[in-house]
């Protein structure tokens, strides 16, 4: 029977997989930057967020870019996103599936792993990388069927077609009208869902790879799937 060494925090790992392509310009990626602002001031005012959750975000758009590496949510900061270029989303998964397999702390004989990742995708456009997203998104889908991970997807606006998000996440959600207001509701709905999944994992007496409970999704989104 394996001892697990209880004096070590086991982390909730979380990845924000943000488009900040050229069609973001304007009040969508200010609102993206006062959105992703509203969720680290919310998960450093929840004790079970400090003590477990961990924060990623990378960007995508002609070519992906870590914008802050899985960092403990007390010491995350996060930079002013900027928009331009392509929705190479393709090359953004695979970017995101390194960092999984660099950043995930299995178990071993003497130490639990880190609980399962909680993974946010946000896109207003349709891949521009047709050659190559759709290996990537099934490499993604994946480990959502083995429970590696837990994957969900948002498309804003009417240029998102809903079976592309299907083949990145289990949980699929759509913004019809995309205004400042929807955008910083998605966040503050995302900060509720890390603060839930970090209670259940901070008083979960076994292993925490159920984890996913999330809150209702806020009026204006639409949960597709």
């Amino acid at each position: 029977m394996i001892e697990f060494d209880s004096t070590s925090t086991r982390r909730l790992p979380v990845y924000l997989l943000l488009d900040t392509s050229g069609s973001m310009t304007g009040a969508p990626i200010e609102a993206v930057n006062q959105g992703t602002q509203l969720l680290l001031n919310e998960l450093k005012n929840e004790p079970s967020a400090l003590e477990t959750a961990w924060l990623c975000c990378i960007t995508f758009s002609t070519e992906p870019k870590v914008a802050l590496p899985l960092t403990e949510i007390g010491v995350a900061t996060l930079p002013t996103l900027t928009p331009g270029g392509l929705t190479n989303m393709g090359r953004a998964i695979r970017m995101l599936l390194g960092k999984l397999d660099e950043d995930i702390r299995s178990n071993t004989p003497t130490q639990k792993g880190d609980y399962k990742p909680l993974i946010f995708i946000m896109t207003d456009a349709n891949p521009t990388d047709l050659d190559t997203w759709q290996s990537a998104a099934q490499e993604l889908r994946e480990r959502t069927s083995r429970r590696a991970a837990n994957v969900i997807a948002l498309g804003c606006g009417p240029a998102v077609n809903p079976e592309v998000l299907k083949q990145l996440g289990a949980i699929v959600l759509l913004m019809q009208d995309v205004t400042p207001e929807t955008i910083r509701s998605f966040f503050k709905w995302v900060s509720q869902s890390v603060k839930v999944s970090s209670k259940t994992a901070s008083q979960a007496s076994g292993s925490g790879d159920q984890l996913v409970n999330l809150p209702p999704v806020p009026s204006g989104i639409q949960l597709i799937m």
